[in-house]
């Protein structure tokens, strides 16, 4: 059963319909662990995750495809995460992986965010163990569940692979307390990234930028940069399929509506632009963030200019990508930016800030453009020298940005994990 269509993007789910409480087998009359693969049979794949969907952001959406795309090639695929909601631990089948759901707590800075509790889990993710008998480990984060599955999967040798989505200063929103306690709580929390991975087979994270940043603040040695990967062709038009534009420029702000996303300045941008180029903004997502946003559209007066989209479904978004003549992420703190990759797989120039990994993702003035960040007169500027140029230019922009996209397809993404999962350590084992 599943609390959410597969791929869908909405808020917290309610409870499941029905729940399959999860049932551990008795380890003293079956098998605690499966032999390891020969590098020909399927994987039995266990994918650790703190956050994962219904949950809507970056690194539960990659844990999503990941298990759906390990499923896909045949492999036997497990997820443990937090439940969404209230209520003991079950496990729900769903099309990507069997999802086995944790209990879970609430936090107050956050409005789906949850945690676990080891003294509550820990029992729970061992059974887990013994029942699943995985060959490999896929942590997602040094985070609780992540913590907890590595040092189950270490102490019973089973191969582990720690991926990274996460900076300490993603936190930073969800902590009410003076910047210089948010900068020991962030020591701390590269201090921990570094004792939990440390101890993986292989560590990743998506961009060469994360990578150094884990070897300075973590002091982890190894640390390898794989792009999360993207399925080019779902943003793409579709044979026949004729997207009608907006009968004015369109700027496009994807992803939750975070203090972090700085959509506040983009908002300010929009106010700035000039007023015969009859600039409008589409937002899709929710957040925190949102009554602060609405205040200011309406402070501003740009009511008419701005959409709030709310949660989207897949197939929305992907016509809210193709309908866009310029796509905006303004946050500072992106270790990739998975919606950045989507907009450019639907031809879509992109202005982005100058900040942690996004200029990875812009040649300025041939994709697209970079800003000084939370400046919204540069930011402003930068749309405008976009979405004043004649529509051929435009489109130029925006077919530079599909060929830049391509080298982040999922397929090699996916290749190069199936190999570590079989045993590569570097990427000269990779070939």
């Amino acid at each position: 059963m599943s609390t959410v269509p597969p791929g869908t993007r909405t808020g917290t789910a309610g409870p499941p319909d029905q729940e399959t409480i999860v049932t551990m087998p008795d380890p003293e009359t079956e098998p605690t662990q499966n032999p390891r693969s020969n590098g020909t049979r399927p994987l039995t794949i266990l994918i650790g995750a703190d956050t994962y969907p219904p949950h809507v952001n970056g690194a539960a959406q990659f844990g999503y495809r990941l298990a759906k795309g390990m499923t896909a090639r045949g492999h036997n695929v497990h997820v443990v995460a937090v439940r969404a909601e209230k209520g003991r631990s079950f496990t729900e089948t769903r099309p990507e992986a069997v999802v086995h759901r944790l209990r879970s707590h609430s936090v107050p800075t956050h409005e789906y965010f949850r945690i676990v509790f080891p003294w509550e889990v820990k029992k729970e993710i061992s059974l887990l163990f013994d029942h699943v008998q995985p060959d490999v480990v896929h942590i997602q984060s040094h985070y609780m569940i992540g913590e907890h599955v590595l040092y189950e999967a270490v102490k019973r040798g089973i191969r582990v692979i720690a991926t990274n989505h996460f900076m300490p200063e993603n936190l930073n929103p969800f902590l009410p307390f003076p910047q210089w306690f948010r900068d020991i709580v962030g020591r701390i929390s590269w201090k921990d990234m570094g004792k939990v991975m440390g101890q993986a087979d292989v560590v990743t994270t998506p961009t060469p930028l994360a990578a150094k940043a884990m070897r300075d603040h973590a002091f982890l040695r190894e640390v390898m940069p794989l792009s999360n990967g993207i399925d080019v062709s779902a943003y793409e038009p579709r044979p026949g399929e004729a997207v009608e534009k907006n009968p004015y420029p369109t700027v496009l702000f994807t992803g939750r509506l975070a203090e972090e996303k700085h959509i506040d300045v983009l908002i300010e941008a929009i106010a700035k632009t000039p007023a015969e180029l009859d600039v409008h903004l589409e937002i899709v997502g929710g957040g925190e963030v949102r009554p602060a946003l609405e205040q200011l559209v309406d402070r501003l007066g740009v009511r008419s200019r701005v959409r709030f989209l709310g949660l989207a479904p897949d197939e929305e978004l992907r016509l809210a990508y193709l309908r866009a003549d310029a796509f905006c992420m303004p946050g500072t703190a992106e270790l990739q930016s998975l919606v950045t990759l989507e907009a450019m797989s639907a031809s879509t120039p992109v202005v982005l800030a100058d900040a942690m990994a996004l200029p990875h993702l812009v040649e300025d003035g041939v994709n697209g453009y970079l800003f000084r960040p939370n400046d919204s007169d540069d930011l402003a500027e930068k749309l405008t020298a976009v979405l004043a140029q004649p529509a051929e230019d435009l489109r130029r922009m925006g077919a530079e940005s599909h060929r830049m996209v391509q080298k982040h397809g999922i397929k090699a993404t996916m290749d190069t994990f199936e190999a570590l999962y079989r045993g590569a350590d570097t990427a000269e084992d990779l070939g």
